[in-house]
């Protein structure tokens, strides 16, 4: 039974990297409310590994029913990101949710990351969600109930995690400290600043195509799980629930969802924790395996 207090409707979402994965998944969920969604992504034509454009994503976005717009965008880039959120505002009359889920990754050591790598890790996942942030803010201000959600972890400062994939942390755990510093630099405006996790490995293409082919996907939930936790934290009130590294889960937990079995990919299966984590919500690794880092 829906929540009407509970709904997106007529909220307008701009969501960076939006064309497949999570952030499609987002999308969808927020759109089935009947919100505007704003996808920014660079893929205007199919990708030869990974499926899914802009536009395709707008016309999934479409027939769940809410309103798309695609728009290609680079968010390294400060004048196109400037100019995509004018012409969101434009067309929507305003934004009241960011989404920084825009996201590269390389698993690989220090000899073994190039620079161009670590750029690219640095120029969209910190970077880029930083200039999101600053550039989303002013029309954010002007909302009922303005949230920021990044897709990054709880900060945990263990070497381990930092020896396999030096620059893929920095970058991830960045985008974590940009939402903790957004919430409580703009906690007296209202504005909502957090951060979402996966528990589990999920099943997208660009986990498939980068870090181990379709045998990993077994281990994974899909991305619907994601995307339920986005919900619940998008539409609490902003100005009670911000500055928070939150996890799947424990999201659904609070919303009262234990059973999250429909999530697994293939039920029965271990589950691969997701880079960062180091247990399951019981604190053991019972059910759960870890992802072999470096």
């Amino acid at each position: 039974m829906a929540d009407t207090a509970r709904t997106l409707k007529g909220k307008t979402l701009f969501i960076s990297g939006g064309s497949r994965g999570i952030g499609l998944a987002i999308a969808k969920k927020a759109a089935a409310d009947g919100a505007n969604i704003v996808i920014a992504a660079k893929t205007a034509d199919p990708h030869p590994k990974l499926p899914g454009t802009i536009f395709t994503a707008a016309k999934e976005i479409e027939e769940v029913g809410g309103k798309a717009l695609p728009l290609q965008v680079d968010i390294r880039f400060e004048e196109q990101v400037e100019a995509a959120m004018a012409k969101a505002a434009e067309t929507f009359g305003g934004i009241d949710i960011l989404v920084n889920n825009a996201s590269a990754v390389s698993i690989s050591g220090t000899l073994e990351t190039s620079m161009k790598k670590f750029d690219l890790m640095h120029g969209i996942n910190l970077r880029g969600t930083y200039l999101c942030s600053q550039k989303a803010l002013p029309y954010l201000k002007k909302s009922a109930n303005p949230h920021i959600l990044n897709l990054s972890p709880p900060p945990d400062l263990s070497p381990k995690w930092f020896a396999p994939c030096l620059a893929y942390t920095m970058a991830k755990y960045g985008m974590s400290l940009c939402a903790m510093g957004i919430a409580q630099e703009f906690k007296k405006d209202g504005i909502a600043a957090n951060a979402l996790w996966p528990r589990t490995a999920i099943a997208t293409a660009a986990i498939e195509f980068e870090l181990g082919g379709k045998s990993i996907l077994k281990h994974c939930r899909s991305t619907d799980i994601v995307a339920d936790a986005a919900h619940a934290i998008l539409t609490r009130p902003s100005r009670t629930a911000t500055g928070n590294f939150y996890l799947d889960d424990e999201v659904l937990a609070a919303e009262g969802k234990t059973d999250l079995s429909g999530y697994a990919v293939q039920p029965g299966q271990p589950l691969l924790l997701d880079f960062f984590l180091s247990a399951g919500p019981d604190g053991t690794m019972n059910g759960y395996i870890q992802f072999p880092m470096g």
